[in-house]
């Protein structure tokens, strides 16, 4: 029989593994949307933990994708001047996902600085 201790250290996991997965955006073209969205919907019915920052793991990643499709756009036409403005944008993210995955593994609820609230 699972004990309530044994179900938060399984929800902190997965609410970890949330933030964690959008690492693979660094090794695969919108691994950062593609991880958080799988491990969301496994888990989300599951854990209530996981299905809010799952959701808030998302909401970060879209927006960040976003940002960093407009930033490279404009640094086309501006011949790369917003270039250190994508490097920024990728050691911020790096850090935040870093956080909400400490937050997350102690079983709290992260909120991202910056992340419009696309899925509810």
């Amino acid at each position: 029989m699972e004990t309530s201790s044994s179900s938060n250290k399984d929800a902190n996991l997965w609410a970890m593994l949330c933030h964690l997965s959008a690492l693979a955006g660094y090794l695969i073209p919108f691994g950062n949307l593609i991880g958080p969205l799988v491990v969301w919907q496994i888990k989300k019915g599951e854990f209530p933990l996981v299905d809010d920052q799952g959701k808030e793991s998302l909401n970060f990643q879209i927006t960040v994708t976003l940002i960093g499709l407009a930033a490279f756009v404009l640094a086309i036409l501006t011949v790369g001047l917003l270039i250190p403005v994508l490097f920024l944008l990728g050691i911020a993210a790096l850090v935040f996902i870093i956080l909400a995955a400490l937050a997350a593994n102690k079983g709290e609820s992260y909120r991202y600085p910056f992340a419009f609230r696309f899925i509810k």
